[in-house]
């Protein structure tokens, strides 16, 4: 297991409740219990956990993240019209990833040009887009978390790296100048990353209250976005364009 995995699988022990202790962290993970205290030194210093004498406690913050069920329904008319936006920019012959999110799920319903070729993490999406006789669905495998519906981890991300595509439509839960672009989870977060390096151009689809959140787990600098598709420009947007960025409003 990766350290990123395990320190994720930590913080999911803590975040349900769970006080934990090195010396069963150490024997869960097979590892040493100087490793783990490695780990919850890495989790303290983010601001996500508080170390006790011999294990940690829940420091509920930029680590917390909400269920798939739980943001489906919030902003939802911007997210759909988002998605929209997004949807338009695929042309004929495309290749695309689609990222999993409750921003980006909606655009299978919108994608009109043919022959395109859509790379995608998403249980949800790749059962919408299955009967599309018109678009060639490649769904990476990996890790399905539950609480996002997305296919995270080495599988997903060793198909991702076999590929490289015109453009990524990419999610987030919080993007800032300073803080860049953030996800609650340090699995997912990776997988993100890998997306980015295989794509041309990168477009984040973010509702306008994504703006100055900011999350446990950098996927990457806010310079690596070459568009932004949102309902509403942030208040230091002008800094966004200084680093190139172009802004796309529905």
């Amino acid at each position: 297991m990766f350290a990123e995995e395990r320190k994720a699988k930590i913080l999911e022990m803590i975040n349900s409740g769970n006080s934990v202790r090195v010396s069963e962290l150490s024997k869960l993970f097979n590892v040493s219990e100087a490793t783990i205290r490695r780990d919850l030194i890495e989790l303290e210093q983010a601001g996500c956990i508080v170390r006790t004498h011999g294990g940690a406690v829940s420091n509920t913050s930029t680590n917390f993240e909400p269920s798939f069920k739980e943001k489906q329904d919030k902003f939802l008319k911007e997210k759909e019209q988002i998605a929209k936006k997004a949807a338009s920019l695929i042309e004929d012959g495309d290749t695309v990833t689609i990222d999993s999110g409750t921003t980006t799920q909606f655009i299978s319903k919108y994608i009109n040009a043919k022959a395109v070729t859509v790379v995608t993490n998403s249980v949800n999406l790749a059962d919408e887009l299955s009967d599309r006789e018109d678009i060639e669905v490649i769904v990476t495998g990996g890790l399905l978390r539950t609480k996002t519906k997305a296919m995270v981890g080495p599988v997903a991300e060793e198909t991702l790296k076999k590929l490289k595509v015109d453009k990524l439509f990419l999610g987030a839960n919080g993007v800032s100048i300073k803080s860049g672009v953030t996800t609650p989870n340090i699995v997912e977060a990776n997988t993100k990353r890998v997306m980015i390096e295989g794509a041309k151009e990168v477009y984040l689809l973010i509702d306008s209250s994504k703006f100055d959140e900011v999350n446990f787990s950098l996927i990457c600098p806010v310079s690596k976005i070459d568009y932004i598709i949102t309902d509403k420009l942030p208040k230091d947007y002008e800094k966004y364009q200084h680093l190139g960025i172009k802004f796309i409003l529905i």
